[in-house]
């Protein structure tokens, strides 16, 4: 099932082992990583000090991360899958930046609502 749920763009939970053996050398003393999903390559990860977004190459093996501290994020917004539109969207905004970081995931993605209770979870302590 997990191969399928990528392949329609679906996020699922990456287990906290895993992230937190391929994460150790980027966090610093006191960060703990508390969820993190996949959306085919990308990766949604949750600290208790900041989201990192992990965009991988579909072909070689480049990966960027963006850290963006909770305190940073101004407001971000979910629009749920539709009839004709499959795909549903996380749109993060940033202070100074004016235009949001959109990220898709796949219809029968649920996901995309734990994403986003986490975010609230961190933004509107």
């Amino acid at each position: 099932m997990g191969l399928f749920n990528a392949i329609l763009g679906n996020a699922s939970e990456v287990n906290l082992e895993n992230l937190s053996k391929e994460f150790e050398p980027l966090l610093i003393e006191g960060e703990r990583i508390e969820k993190g999903y996949k959306v085919i390559k990308d990766m949604f990860v949750f600290t208790n000090k900041r989201l990192i977004l992990v965009e991988k190459q579909l072909v070689g093996s480049k990966v960027d991360y963006l850290s963006i501290p909770y305190s940073s994020i101004k407001k971000f917004s979910k629009e749920s899958a539709g009839i004709l539109d499959m795909d549903a969207e996380l749109k993060i905004w940033l202070s100074g930046e004016d235009a949001p970081i959109s990220k898709q995931f796949g219809k029968g993605g649920n996901n995309i609502n734990e994403v986003y209770q986490i975010l609230s979870q961190h933004i509107l302590k």
